[in-house]
Parts: C-alpha cells; sequence; structure tokens
C-alpha cells in the first residue's frame, strides 16, 4: 500500500458507513449496496479491494480452489471481495479460507452471496460480510472464474484497488478516483453532525435539530457544510 493510501486509510477509517453514504450522496455518487450484511466479528473493515468472480459450475472442472489464489496475492489490510450471484445454494467462503486469509494479514472478505463456516470464522477473529449462510459445500456446484478483474456486487461494478468499508451498518463502495473526494466530504459532515450532536447534549430540543439544515446536509446541490 502507498504511503498517500495509508494516508487515505487512516482518515477513511475513522469514518462508519453511514457517514461514507452521505458523503456519496452529496457528490452525486454511488457506492451503497443492500442485502450484504455482517456475519462474523463485529469489526468495522476499510481499505482496497482485490476481487474474485464465482459462476456455476456446470459441469466445467475448477483449475483451482474458489479464492486461493487472491488470498496469496492479497496485501495485508487488502479486502476480498467475490462475486458469487451464480447460486444461493451453496457457499463462496469457509472457514479454511477465512484462516488463510488470517494468515495472511487480510482485513476481511465481502461475498455477495453465500458463506458458511460462520462460527470457524467469528473464533477466528476474521471479518465475514454476505448475504446469508447456508452449510452446503461448492465443490461441484461453483468455480472461479477469475480474479483481479472487475465484479458486479450488487448494481455497481467494483475494480481491483476501489475501496470499501463495511460495518454493522452495512457495505459502502468507493472508486478509487473519488476516494479523496469522499473523504474530504465525509470529514465536513462529520464536523457538522459533532456540532447537531452538541446542541442536542446541550438542550435544544431534536425538533430544531433535525431540521432543514439537517435535511439537506447530503443534498447534491446543498451549499450546507
Amino acid at each position: 500500500m502507498t504511503d498517500l493510501n495509508s494516508g487515505f486509510l487512516t482518515r477513511l477509517a475513522r469514518f462508519d458507513t453511514c457517514v461514507v453514504s452521505d458523503a456519496l450522496d452529496k457528490l452525486g455518487l454511488t457506492g451503497v449496496v443492500p442485502g450484504i450484511a455482517r456475519l462474523s466479528t463485529d469489526k468495522r473493515i476499510t481499505g482496497p479491494v482485490l476481487t474474485v468472480r464465482l459462476e456455476s459450475a456446470n459441469g466445467r472442472t475448477a483449475e483451482r480452489h474458489l479464492c486461493t489464489a487472491a488470498i496469496e496475492a492479497a496485501r495485508p489490510g487488502e479486502i476480498i471481495v467475490v462475486e458469487h450471484r451464480s447460486r444461493a445454494d451453496c457457499a463462496g467462503w469457509g472457514g479454511i479460507l477465512s484462516r488463510a486469509a488470517r494468515m495472511q494479514q487480510i482485513a476481511g472478505v465481502i461475498v455477495d452471496g453465500i458463506c458458511r463456516d460462520i462460527d470457524e470464522s467469528r473464533e477466528l477473529g476474521f471479518p465475514v460480510f454476505g448475504r446469508g449462510v447456508l452449510p452446503a459445500t461448492a465443490r461441484g456446484r461453483v468455480i472461479e472464474t477469475s480474479f483481479n478483474t472487475p465484479v458486479t456486487i450488487g448494481p455497481i461494478t467494483i475494480r481491483p484497488g476501489d475501496w470499501v468499508i463495511a460495518d454493522g451498518s452495512g457495505v459502502v463502495f468507493i472508486a478509487v478516483e473519488n476516494l479523496q473526494a469522499v473523504v474530504e466530504e465525509a470529514e465536513k459532515l462529520v464536523a457538522r453532525e459533532a456540532e447537531l450532536i452538541a446542541d442536542i447534549e446541550s438542550g435544544t430540543p431534536v425538533s430544531q435539530v433535525m431540521s432543514r439544515t439537517y435535511e439537506h446536509m447530503t443534498r447534491k446541490d446543498s451549499d450546507v457544510e
């Protein structure tokens, strides 16, 4: 990870997904993926992504076990993002993969699909996000067709090197070319929210605090700072 990206990591790690989502709204950008939730640990993860695509086997034989190439290629702090949309009757991530990823100092995994061995991942303290859990294996059902190439997660195309933040509220992706603008906007919104919180804690009625000023904070055409 470059020094520049390390700086962004430090700044982005201060935020939750909600304020990053608000920053995207203010900038007129997309990045929120509905339906993916935290399955293990209570950790927030933030960092650049390395991608994997899985597809229904349909009689094809896998060249390698799914996600293993990505785990071996990943740098410490990266987050593996898996497109696993072709089947909902089997898992696209499991406990041995979590164990190997943890050994590689990967920050976590986000699967657009089903996972398994969640108790094991929880015991390892390894963050797994996905659309649900099921014990059924991927063997004979899905294969990996590419890694480190663009993937589709929810309605969004994600490229290797894009960024993601994921926590208890969900998952938000940031295109790498928008990273600086999103971080700067999020910092403004956090400062403004701190003022609103201070007003509430000082006794200002919430109806006054949650006024038109708040409602317009994330409008793209708003000049509220």
